[in-house]
């Protein structure tokens, strides 16, 4: 029995590392979930047919009650909840650390690593690590789900002296793992969870809303970790696998959006990505007045328009206007319209969030590009169209040093002709940050709910 589990646990490791290959294109992205689930559904059964389970009865009660959740879940979630659902799930994952590590440090001999009072030096270890981690994926995805639905303010939290205070608890935690592996004590056990729980906290609530995807990604990856620790606690070679695959990508995808953005990798596993306040005021806006349109102005524009560059944001998302947004493209493109889509990687509250939102819209993946790709060819642009979009596109990230998002890439949209910005009103965006775009001399405000406004434009080209 030993040698078919391994044999069907490493056929489910096969399976998970295709289902990422698989979710690296969109055109492959389908297949890539149908592999992970048939890696997970896979693994599960194998786990469940392990001899060493002694009762079915609590797990036939937790597949109930998680199994019955995550189906009224994935039947009613929204896309535009994605976001704060993984957030919410790397929680649980992060919680799922702390008490796999807290069983194993009170009842070590059915986890056959000692006795109570000796546990062996190496299990105390990973237990801890698995302690640590677990506890920072578990405060730190509350608070990122508190700030992505906008429970919590989505600008940077900070304090005097608030990544010294980081650092000496990072320390501190070191300190105690060192002194459990030393003693055994369980004192020093819920120290380091306490300190965990807090590091979480203290490290994601300095995190600006325009960098949140990038700590979506980031917490993948420390939920992976976790998860790979617990596989260790547990002797499981398919946990300590898959959580090594998550950890191990979700840290890659945070270095390359990292390097996107001109941010520091090193500070957002220290929690400091996009904690610096502004030294001083944003760009002085004065007294000007945008320049407001309607969506029979937008039609003209565009349907005499030779090239047309759609830059979608969380507010295509919110009045999910994706179909609405598609349709137009396909009614410009038949009067001879070019049309693209130009995408940043923080679009969005999690990585890919727009192209999941296209896909779904069955945007051609031919017309959808990054922004590295495309940032060029605004200045070749008779039209920007941006909906629902507002940091992405501020140039306060390129000529404002005051600015918190200085430094950030942001989409050349205002080197196009006409910049057409759909919005709700002229408010700051999910940052907190005023855009001088708004009140440019080539910017037309489209203000109102994103679909309508987009079906009111198709309705007038028509």
């Amino acid at each position: 029995m030993t040698i078919v589990s391994s044999l069907a646990y490493l056929t489910a490791s096969i399976l998970f590392i295709l289902a990422l290959r698989g979710l690296s294109h969109p055109e492959t992205a389908r297949r890539g979930l149908t592999y992970g689930m048939a890696g997970m559904t896979l693994a599960i059964v194998t786990a469940l047919l392990s001899p060493h389970i002694a009762s079915w009865s609590w797990i036939i009660i937790g597949i109930a009650i998680g199994g019955s959740i995550g189906t009224y879940i994935a039947k009613n979630i929204e896309m535009t909840s994605l976001p704060e659902l993984m957030a919410g799930f790397h929680s649980l994952v992060g919680l799922a650390a702390v008490c796999v590590a807290g069983a194993a440090f009170y009842n070590p001999e059915a986890f056959g690593i000692g006795i109570s009072g000796n546990i062996k030096t190496a299990s105390l270890i990973e237990m801890a690590l698995g302690m640590a981690i677990g506890g920072i994926t578990f405060t730190g995805s509350i608070v990122a789900w508190g700030k992505l639905c906008g429970k919590i303010s989505g600008k940077p939290i900070t304090f005097t002296g608030q990544h010294k205070l980081n650092a000496m608890l990072g320390g501190a935690l070191l300190l105690m793992i060192i002194l459990l592996c030393a003693t055994g004590s369980g004192f020093w056990f819920w120290t380091i969870a306490i300190i965990a729980l807090a590091l979480g906290v203290l490290m994601i609530i300095p995190i600006g809303g325009a960098d949140m995807p990038v700590i979506v990604s980031m917490l993948n990856s420390y939920s992976g970790w976790a998860a790979a620790g617990i596989g260790f606690t547990l002797h499981n070679n398919l946990l300590i696998i898959t959580g090594a695959l998550v950890g191990s990508s979700g840290a890659i995808l945070s270095y390359i959006m990292c390097k996107g953005m001109n941010r520091s990798f090193l500070s957002v596993i220290l929690g400091g990505f996009g904690g610096e306040e502004a030294s001083g005021a944003s760009e002085d806006l004065g007294d000007r007045n945008a320049k407001l349109g309607a969506a029979e102005d937008a039609a003209y524009i565009m349907k005499n328009a030779s090239k047309v560059i759609i830059a979608p944001g969380y507010g295509m998302a919110v009045a999910q206007a994706q179909h609405a947004l598609r349709e137009m493209a396909d009614i410009l493109k038949e009067e001879g319209v070019e049309v693209k889509y130009a995408i940043h990687p923080v679009a969005g509250r999690m990585p890919g969030h727009m192209n999941v939102l296209l896909a779904e819209a069955n945007v051609p993946y031919d017309e959808v590009f990054e922004m590295e790709d495309i940032n060029r060819d605004f200045a070749q642009a008779d039209v920007a169209y941006v909906i629902g979009a507002n940091d992405i596109t501020n140039p306060a990230a390129k000529n404002d040093p005051n600015s918190p998002i200085y430094g950030m890439p942001v989409l050349d949209v205002e080197n196009a002709k006409t910049v057409l910005f759909v919005k709700r009103s002229l408010g700051s965006g999910y940052a907190g940050i005023d855009n001088p775009l708004f009140y440019g001399e080539n910017t037309m405000m489209l203000l109102g709910d994103a679909k309508k406004m987009t079906e009111n434009i198709i309705k007038a080209i028509e």
